[in-house]
């Protein structure tokens, strides 16, 4: 399995959603640097279910175990080694999924990927309950990243089914307005967008159910020079994790794909003097130049796929007899994925920016 990640800071995320435990192992990071539990913890309920009556009814035990790496409230420069125990699974639920695939899940790719042998309760390996030492790790990255380079990452949900919420100024980005986003039950923007999503996410469930939806995240205080071009570069770090992501299925940067339907002078981002700093007018390439960063904001959108899980009947077929059934999914899942997906996206996308820094900087701060 590819569960390991990075250059100069490498994650291994090891568990199934119905285990023992999910957790991660951090090699690289560096010694000294503040293990803030509090932050971790505001992290890790960010992600969590059970909120509101919007997300899956499971319980999730959110208390990381540190079984290295972390002493006295400091890491130590050893790997840091992280477990999360698992609590209130139902396994029973998903037996039949080994004959009987899921439209639109891992069930049958994982099934024939691993002989039949891969565990199938929860969704395993393959479950966004791996998230949770995901965001583990991102938390650790974004207070390194605040504290030595005054980097910090926000983001807000921008897409659910048909609502949207407004844009981030790709140029100017208030941090304390982007804090206050976070403490939101939904974090949007507009008010008007909260109501509209409530709304569209308890008529899906109702309806038995699910939406898709995006996340809008943007790097403050990237400086510019960070990366490199063509493999190394800035898109492919930050995307090639947020892939990692389950139910991820489209990361533009910037204007992304609706930069194919303009000219050249409408996107341009000229040069300009900003006191003593050089930025650009416009941010219409997201803060990232030739795969490197160019001082500017960088702005990702990241786009999820609907839960697969619902409670509408599907056909599907029975992989042993070759004969179409009927599916009616039974269990716990999250009418729309999205509403959970913002600390995990910013868990992502720090991870990849503390890698990229490591590599321009080192271990020490500058």
């Amino acid at each position: 399995m590819g569960s390991t990640w990075g250059n100069q800071l490498k994650i291994s995320i090891f568990g199934e959603s119905h285990g023992k435990g999910v957790g991660v192992v951090i090699d690289g990071f560096p010694a000294g640097i503040d293990y803030d539990i509090e932050m971790i913890n505001k992290e890790l309920s960010r992600r969590a279910p059970g909120k509101n009556n919007l997300t899956t009814g499971r319980k999730e035990e959110e208390e990381p175990v540190i079984l290295s790496g972390i002493i006295n409230n400091k890491t130590t420069g050893a790997p840091i080694c992280m477990l999360i125990r698992n609590s209130d699974t139902q396994s029973k639920d998903y037996e039949q999924f080994r004959v009987i695939p899921r439209p639109g899940h891992s069930d049958y790719a994982g099934h024939v990927r691993y002989r039949g042998y891969n565990d199938i309760r929860g969704g395993g390996h393959f479950s966004g309950r791996l998230t949770a030492p995901l965001v583990f790790t991102g938390a650790l990255c974004k207070s390194f990243l605040r504290k030595n380079h005054n980097v910090e990452i926000f983001s807000h949900i921008y897409q659910i089914g048909e609502v949207f919420d407004d844009l981030i100024d790709p140029t100017s980005i208030d941090r304390k307005l982007m804090n206050q986003l976070q403490m939101k039950e939904i974090p949007v923007f507009s008010d008007e967008a909260a109501v509209k999503i409530k709304e569209t996410i308890t008529n899906v469930k109702n309806d038995l159910d699910s939406i898709g939806g995006a996340i809008e995240c943007a790097v403050i205080g990237a400086e510019p020079g960070i990366g490199s071009p063509i493999f190394q570069n800035v898109e492919s770090r930050i995307a090639s994790i947020l892939y990692s992501v389950p139910a991820v299925k489209g990361v533009e940067f910037g204007l992304g794909f609706a930069i194919a339907g303009k000219r050249g002078s409408e996107v341009n981002d000229c040069y300009a003097m900003d006191g003593s700093m050089i930025r650009t007018k416009t941010n219409n390439s997201g803060g990232i130049l030739g795969g490197i960063t160019n001082g500017m904001p960088i702005i990702v959108r990241t786009a999820f796929k609907p839960t697969p899980s619902i409670g509408i009947e599907q056909t599907t077929l029975n992989v042993k007899t070759c004969e179409t059934e009927t599916l009616k999914i039974r269990g716990r899942h999250d009418p729309c994925i999205t509403l959970r997906a913002p600390a995990v996206v910013e868990a992502a996308v720090a991870v990849a920016m503390m890698d990229l820094y490591l590599e321009a900087y080192g271990y020490d701060a500058k």
